[in-house]
């Protein structure tokens, strides 16, 4: 598959990729003791922790796939407790140095877990969240045909590969991502199971490698077990091998975890059991030195390096291939086969006795081979195999800050969306060719439709469109290899996770970007963990959060919204907007697109809404000069919607619920009460504002001075669709009394006003609650 040739199983010894094998094993293990050394003791008692024996089991594994299957165009997803693993093959590659071979897990040292951005060596995707990493690559193969097919940039040839333990086959996440449609063409996709059948507690007593198998099969993989090495196959093949082999086959997990504990004599009493061929295994057994017959309940394929290498040579690349590797967790450590071995940590006594055994020495752990040895000849021609020059900075792409135009009439922010999109391609074409969206089934529904009939909709291969001569047809679905609108399954995992990797691109191979997701709103939690994870992996992409709210009206509580505004307040790397006008949402969703595929960049979050407001209210100045002001105030955080005089009390309000407070503001000047009216379009950027007023951050704090100036500091109404302590920080700025309106519990059917008094944020709510506040204060 690769343009550039693999090594192949013959060109190295097997008896040097032993000796590589037991230097890895070594490493890994050397490393997490010395995270958890005394010198290292955290001094509020803290444990610092590792996986030794997860490490242990994908020592081989890792070994053969890095010293002789991978080419630098492949791209590698470890296992998020086989980082130390990582690091050491790295260090034999010349990637790190002693010293930071000790630094697993302390500050600015080794992550704990396999991070791009944070790491000083190589790693091709960021893991730790269970089930994400698995299915990164999916997203990085997708990532890179599609700027293939629209960019132009050159199709990489390499893998995507994926070492999984097999715990992490639990996670729906896992599941939603093989079964969807597009998955099956991925033949760049290579997944290796690490089959060791323990989870963090115990042996799992159930998990059925043959059922998953099947469940990869039909979803169009292809499918290797790899369960027996070598000595076991060859067993397997003499006289009465049949009944070791269904003696072993018909074993349960945990009694076969048991025999890994087994002292040889134990062992030679138990494998036999007491069916039918027990007197045909003892007989295999009587003619095995002791060494022998130990090795034979640890010769799993997954530990044998001529089973690994053929494994390799088996890959179909015109199809996803699943590798299911059985292995032992700790192999060749005292803790192999222990049900609670997955965090233990050797004690010195046992490093001194894996030292011995690897030829090893725990007061020299970092020792590496001897130059001009056969192990260190090759170590070097892998480093040379494997390096990649450094990825260009990308060009930054041209973003306008406005599209100059008055926005009329009633719309909503959502519709905003559709036709932004549609003017960028008319006003920036570059930057417009750039930008992908995604959906889970939902583009029309989230105002997509008229930008999927424009630009298309992306596929590997061009289809027909049957429904393109229909004239009752509005959405024309036309799939073609340079389209820009991907479609998946309903599972919003899958949606955020392939955004994250589109929005990785301008780091992985120097071409940014511009990917735009669109869910409902009340999905956005369910799909906060992997989109958080991907930012933190240096991907950069515009979450779209629509319709939100109760603004939903009678699509009723289980779609409206409550928490968002909070979350996209918290989520770092991320700047969250939650626009009241169209206007705004276009000046917001520039800003958003500008920061995009770039060092500096960030991801975004907008939370629309789907309620059609009369955009005069806005009061756009008409002025070019304080037009430019409104825009930058907007992009900011807030702005100062309306002013009077000498105010009585502030109303703020964020989103769609804008005219509700304009008409409170209205309503108190008939009490006589005066309202200056903010418009908050990002609180995220308000409380980072707040926050670096007092030395904490990077914020505009010229924003608060211009917004919520000291002169006009009165009480406060704060008030928008979603919790209500989202803006409740905004009266610590001048120290005001303050009454913070928003939505505390599940919503109800009925209609928009219904909604907001049932939740009390409708101007009459605003109102009492400036009364309430104005009396106080004469």
């Amino acid at each position: 598959m690769a343009t550039q040739e693999r090594i192949g199983a013959t060109t190295v010894g097997l008896d040097v990729l032993a000796s590589i094998e037991r230097k890895v094993l070594w490493l890994s293990t050397a490393i997490i003791d010395a995270a958890n050394s005394p010198a290292r003791k955290d001094p509020d008692g803290l444990k610092i922790g590792g996986h030794q024996a997860s490490s242990a089991s994908m020592s081989t594994i890792m070994t053969a796939l890095w010293f002789v299957a991978l080419t630098s165009e492949d791209r590698v997803s470890v296992k998020p407790h086989a980082s130390p693993v990582l690091h050491a093959i790295n260090y034999l590659l010349g990637e790190l140095t002693p010293t930071e071979l000790g630094t697993l897990r302390a500050f600015h040292g080794l992550q704990s877990y396999p991070s791009r951005s944070k790491d000083p060596d190589s790693v091709d995707y960021s893991t730790g969240s269970v089930g994400i990493g698995a299915t990164a690559p999916i997203w990085g193969g997708i990532a890179r045909r599609y700027i293939a097919d629209t960019v132009g940039s050159p199709r990489s040839a390499g893998r995507q590969f994926s070492l999984v333990g097999d715990a992490e086959l639990d996670e729906g996440a896992v599941w939603e991502a093989v079964l969807d449609p597009m998955v099956a063409d991925l033949g760049e996709l290579v997944w290796i199971v690490d089959f060791n059948r323990q989870s963090l507690d115990r042996v799992v007593p159930n998990i059925s490698a043959t059922r998953l198998q099947a469940m990869f099969a039909a979803a169009g993989w292809q499918v290797i077990p790899l369960k027996y090495g070598g000595l076991l196959t060859e067993l397997f093949s003499q006289p009465g091998g049949e009944h070791l082999h269904r003696r072993i086959d018909n074993m349960s997990n945990p009694e076969y975890q048991r025999m890994l504990r087994c002292s040889v004599e134990e062992l030679r009493e138990r494998l036999p059991g007491s069916g039918e061929g027990a007197a045909s295994i003892e007989a295999l057994l009587s003619v095995l030195d002791d060494e022998r017959a130990l090795q034979i309940i640890r010769g799993l394929g997954g530990h044998d390096f001529p089973s690994l290498l053929r494994a390799f040579d088996e890959i179909d690349d015109s199809r996803p291939t699943v590798i299911f590797a059985y292995t032992i967790k700790g192999n060749g450590l005292p803790s192999a086969g222990h049900p609670q071995n997955h965090s233990n940590l050797l004690k010195p006594e046992q490093l001194a006795q894996v030292a011995a055994e690897l030829g090893e020495s725990a007061d020299d752990p970092w020792r590496g081979f001897a130059a001009g040895s056969l192990e260190a000849d090759l170590c070097a021609r892998v480093a040379d195999r494997l390096h990649r020059e450094p990825v260009a900075l990308p060009h930054i792409l041209a973003i306008p800050s406005d599209f100059e135009r008055e926005i009329k009439g009633h719309s909503s922010t959502q519709q905003g969306l559709g036709r932004l999109l549609l003017d960028l391609v008319r006003v920036a074409p570059e930057a417009a060719r750039r930008v992908v969206t995604i959906a889970p089934d939902v583009a029309s529904s989230t105002n997509l439709g008229g930008w999927v009939n424009r630009a298309g909709v992306w596929s590997p291969t061009e289809k027909r469109n049957w429904f393109a001569d229909d004239a009752e047809t509005i959405l024309h679905w036309d799939e073609r290899p340079t389209g820009q609108h991907i479609e998946l399954g309903i599972a919003e995992v899958n949606l955020v996770s392939l955004l994250g990797e589109l929005g990785a691109t301008w780091s992985r191979w120097g071409e940014p970007l511009l990917p735009i997701g669109t869910l409902y709103d009340p999905f956005v939690t369910r799909a906060l963990e992997p989109w958080s994870f991907g930012v933190y992996g240096g991907g950069q992409s515009i979450l779209v959060g629509t319709p939100s709210g109760v603004t939903l009206a009678a699509e009723g509580g289980a779609h409206q919204s409550i928490i968002t505004p909070s979350v996209g307040l918290e989520q770092p790397g991320v700047v969250a907007f939650e626009p009241a006008f169209a206007q705004d949402f276009e000046w917001c969703m520039l800003d958003s697109l500008s920061r995009l595929g770039r060092p500096d960049g960030s991801s975004s979050y907008l939370r629309l809404s789907s309620r059609m407001i009369d955009q005069t209210l806005a009061s756009v100045p008409t002025d070019p000069a304080a037009r430019e002001r409104r825009r930058r105030h907007a992009v900011s955080g807030a702005y100062a919607l309306r002013r009077t005089a000498s105010p009585d009390v502030t109303l703020v309000g964020m989103g769609a619920l804008m005219p509700e407070v304009i008409a409170a503001a209205d309503r108190l000047e008939q009490l006589g009460v005066s309202a200056d009216v903010i418009c908050v379009t990002s609180a995220d950027r308000l409380y980072r504002a707040v926050r670096a007023r007092s030395g904490h951050g990077d914020g505009d704090t010229a924003i608060l001075e211009q917004v919520f100036p000291a002169h006009r500091a009165v009480p406060m109404v704060t008030v928008l669709d979603g919790h209500p302590h989202t803006l409740a920080f905004l009266a610590t700025i001048r120290g005001v009394r303050s009454v913070n309106l928003g939505v505390v519990e599940f919503g109800q059917t009925g209609t928009l006003q219904q909604l907001y008094d049932h939740h009390e944020i409708g101007p009459a709510a605003q109102i009492a609650a400036a009364l309430d506040l104005v009396d106080r204060t004469r």
